[in-house]
């Protein structure tokens, strides 16, 4: 069995961050691990409280992944301070890691900031650079491109400017501020578009950690990146098409929507 490992923060409502992780892996057919970079207070209306762990304890925990269970796939969410951010790259370098996907996460669904400003810096100087492809949403290619991001000729320029400046891959999600659900893949200087289907769903909670987590998988089945990214919008299409309705804010998708079989049945089936 192909295994992959989610480094991020954690969603105490269940959603995003390392919950979504590991159910997105778990449903696209690959052993999940995980290092938890932060405890969030969050639900779907808000994050309230967050809590790190320290650098050390988070490479032992990278440590005791890698030297026992080999991940075929990285994937990198929530790390909101530069002492974390140094912690990640110094041990991927290590390790030589394979299959890095970096979801530059810096803003929740909800409007909450998750990273400081100081860390922003460092995560462009040191973590960026090691990744094979970077997913950014249109606020997060904006700061890491350093322009407005309005069109989806932006988008492409944006792209352009950020495979460039980080010798990888990227996959600019246009989300609802410019189309909806197409996606743009760039990398060594040429891009391909991914058009998705509009959902109409307003329970969105841990799209971003959810896609990231979904090619990260299929990257560590052996998939290329093309077709991983293809793969993992379908996935997320049905996720948010099973229409979950939980919570009081932005909810949270049914990342089991494909998983049937007796140990899913309720007392009523």
């Amino acid at each position: 069995m192909k295994t992959a490992l989610t480094i991020a923060g954690s969603d105490s409502s269940g959603g995003a961050g390392i919950q979504a992780d590991i159910k997105t892996m778990t449903a696209n057919g690959v052993f999940a691990m995980s290092a938890v970079t932060a405890l969030t207070a969050q639900n779907t209306t808000g994050v309230t409280g967050i809590m790190e762990v320290t650098p050390e304890f988070l490479k032992e925990q990278i440590d005791c992944v890698f030297t026992d269970i080999r991940p075929d796939a990285v994937k990198i969410g929530m790390v909101s301070s530069s002492g974390l951010i140094e912690a990640i790259a110094e041990k991927l370098k290590e390790y030589h890691a394979n299959n890095i996907v970096v979801d530059p996460v810096m803003v929740a669904t909800s409007g909450s900031k998750l990273i400081s400003d100081d860390a922003v810096d460092t995560l462009k100087e040191k973590l960026l650079p090691l990744a094979d492809v970077l997913t950014p949403n249109i606020p997060e290619a904006e700061v890491l491109s350093g322009m407005t991001v309005k069109t989806e000729e932006d988008m492409a320029r944006a792209a352009e400017k950020i495979s460039a400046a980080y010798s990888c891959a990227v996959l600019v999600k246009g989300g609802h501020q410019i189309n909806d659900a197409n996606d743009l893949l760039y990398r060594e200087g040429s891009g391909r578009w991914f058009c998705g289907k509009r959902i109409d769903n307003p329970n969105t909670h841990g799209t971003g950690c959810t896609l990231s987590s979904a090619i990260a998988a299929n990257l560590a089945k052996g998939f290329s990146l093309d077709d991983s990214v293809e793969r993992a919008k379908r996935y997320i299409s049905g996720a948010l098409g099973a229409m979950l309705d939980l919570g009081k804010g932005s909810g949270p998708m049914n990342h089991g929507f494909n998983i049937t079989g007796e140990f899913t049945q309720t007392c009523e089936d």
